[in-house]
Parts: structure tokens; C-alpha cells; sequence
């Protein structure tokens, strides 16, 4: 069965989460420079086979576009042209990055793993994704 990925974007790095085989359980994958995620996704998907990509698009609190998502419009291009066998779905991802703080906090990790915003990303990714498979599984 075909794995689904999630993508926390942004403009330095790029956090990415995978399901397991099943598509039941999300699960980070990597956190890769932004400039590298075609790399990095050229050589994860030669490898995996995977329908669906889950990309965290940010919404203001009034429901309209954040600074970024022009940018996340731009990668979504790029990866619908590069993949069309693909399933792109946009999803909502405002306060992931502080639930993934919070998760980090309340796991015990130390403090300079905290401040690792890599670990941040690739959590925010998972959260994403497993968001995303609560929503699809009701």
C-alpha cells in the first residue's frame, strides 16, 4: 500500500513525515534545507511509493493566506508538474508549530534539543499528518 508524506514548509527548512505502510500512523522522516526538498523528495520517492502528499498551509486566524503560503503555492506547482501521479491536499495548519513545541515540552526533551527548530519541523510535519488521518478516518 502507498505511504502518504506531510510537509511542514518554510522558508529555511522543510519538515517531512511519512505513514507507515498501512497509512495509519504518521511518523518523522527528516528535516531537510528548503533549497534540498526536491533532492531530498527525487530520491524518497524513487524508493517509496507514496498517493498522497499532506502540505501544511497556513491560514491567518481570519481565514486568509500567512507571508508564506505564496511561496507554498509556488512548491505546490513545482511538485504537481514533478509528480502528477501525486494527490496534493492542502492542509490547515495553524498553531502546529506550537503544539510542537508543546509535544517537545511535555516529552522531557532538553533544553538544547528544544531549541533544535529541525526537531520543531519534523514534529510539526507529524502533527500535520496525523491530523490529517483523524480527519479522513471518521
Amino acid at each position: 500500500m502507498a505511504r502518504i508524506l506531510a510537509i511542514d514548509y518554510g522558508t529555511k527548512r522543510v519538515g517531512v513525515a511519512v505513514t507507515d505502510p498501512l497509512g495509519m500512523i504518521a511518523g518523522a522522516l527528516a528535516t531537510v534545507e528548503t533549497p534540498r526538498i526536491f533532492d531530498f523528495l527525487n530520491e524518497y520517492l524513487t524508493v517509496n511509493d507514496c498517493n498522497r502528499l499532506v502540505i501544511g498551509y497556513p491560514l491567518t486566524l481570519r481565514n486568509e493566506p500567512a507571508e508564506v503560503t505564496r511561496e507554498i503555492d509556488r512548491f505546490i506547482e513545482r511538485f504537481a508538474s514533478l509528480y502528477p501521479y501525486i494527490e496534493v491536499i492542502k492542509y490547515d495548519e495553524r498553531f502546529t508549530s506550537k503544539l510542537a513545541f508543546d509535544t517537545i515540552l511535555a516529552s522531557g526533551i532538553g533544553r538544547r534539543k528544544r531549541r533544535d527548530k529541525a526537531v520543531i519541523d519534523r514534529i510539526s510535519a507529524t502533527i500535520i499528518l496525523q491530523n490529517y488521518l483523524e480527519s479522513i478516518s471518521v
